[in-house]
Parts: structure tokens; sequence; C-alpha cells
């Protein structure tokens, strides 16, 4: 049931489960893995150890202790003229889609949950981890090893500096750091009081140990 449009390059050690379909132009490089029921678009770029459509984190915890597993029944679709890098992992939804969505550009080692939503000309930069039910907005971009909770919206044209957390939805069209992330601008500020405050600290003590000795 897997279908391949013209001009589609795959590579050696490559994996193509079944029912998948991948658009003309795309390639595919060494050793990565298409699991079952994954759509692909044209003209994307697949590197090699990249995972496409494995399960999502999804357990339920037991009366009697344990966790159960939730099937993970749905699939992931990604746009055309994507990009994803070496060994970032792309997890199918728990129910419906997850969803890259036409020339977003994904580094290496990123993970991206089930049920993500990823829009259009997206940036997402090293380690970056996206968790469940995230919505991201187009035009979006993530510094490296910044990290995102589940089922928040992140604004169109949203900027999240690198190592920041976003804990809350954010409304987009500025730049986010720190963490919890907030305004850039906030962030700054925040930054600023903490060094004078660690400097008023240091004369204190100084003050101090001065009187002492007197």
């Amino acid at each position: 049931g897997t279908e391949m449009g013209d001009k589609v390059k795959i590579f050696d050690q490559c994996h193509l489960g079944s029912n998948v379909t991948i658009g003309e132009g795309t390639i595919i490089f060494a050793g990565a893995k298409i699991l079952d029921d994954t759509i692909i678009g044209a003209n994307c770029i697949i590197h090699s150890g990249t995972v496409i459509g494995s399960d999502g984190f999804g357990f339920a915890p037991q009366d009697g202790g344990g966790y159960k597993k939730i099937p993970q029944t749905g699939i992931v679709v990604i746009g055309d003229d994507v990009e994803i890098g070496a060994n970032s992992v792309i997890d199918r939804a728990t129910i419906g889609e997850t969803i890259i969505d036409k020339m977003t550009k994904i580094d290496n080692l990123v993970h991206v949950g089930h049920n993500v939503q990823i829009g259009k000309a997206c940036l997402i930069t090293a380690q970056v981890g996206i968790a469940g039910s995230t919505k991201v907005g187009d035009n979006s971009q993530m510094g490296g090893q910044a990290g995102v909770v589940p089922h928040v919206e992140i604004g169109p044209n949203s900027i999240i500096a690198a190592k920041s957390g976003v804990t809350k939805s954010l409304t987009g069209n500025q730049m986010y750091g720190g963490y919890p992330a907030r305004p850039i601008r906030d962030q700054h500020k925040r930054d600023a009081v903490h060094r004078e405050v660690s400097l008023l600290k240091q004369k204190v003590q100084q003050l101090i140990q001065g009187s002492e000795r007197n």
C-alpha cells in the first residue's frame, strides 16, 4: 500500500512501513525509518537516523500499580518542502494527526510529541522537545534545547530563545526567553535585578565583615 512520487530518492537501510505516501522529489537518507500510514509531501529531505511515526508517550496508571499502554492509532502528516535533521523523532498522533506544515525546517535531535501541530515555515533547532498536543504558529523559531510543555499554543511569529521553557500559551509576534518563558524584555529586566541584588548582597557582606574586624 505504500506509494512514491516521481524522482524520490531512498538510500540504504531505510524502512518504509505499510500505507506510506511520499511526494515527488523527496529524499530519504540512509537509516531513516518511516513507519505505517505516514504521509510525506513533495521535495522533503529526511536525514539519516530520523524516525517518523513512532508511538507517542501514552500510558494510563493502573489501580494495582504500573501502567497500561494507550494505543497510538493516529498518523504523521508532513507538508511540502520540509527538512528534518538527523536522529530526530516525530511521534504519530494518539488519535488524528501530528502535523509538520510546509516549508518548516527541523534540526538534528529534535523530538516532536504526539498530536503536535507545527505551522508553516518554522525553524526548530537542535535538541528542542515539544510535548504532546502543542500548537506552534506559522513562522515561529525555537533555539537549541528549548522545551515546551503539553497542550499549549505558541502564536505565530514567535521566537523562543535557546534553553527557554514554555509552560503556558504565548500570544506570538515577539521574542520570549527564560524559564518560564516570558517576553524577552521582561526576562532581561529580571536578569538585571538579579545581578543588582547579587552585588548588593556582596556589599552588605563586606560591610558586615568590616564591622566585625573593627
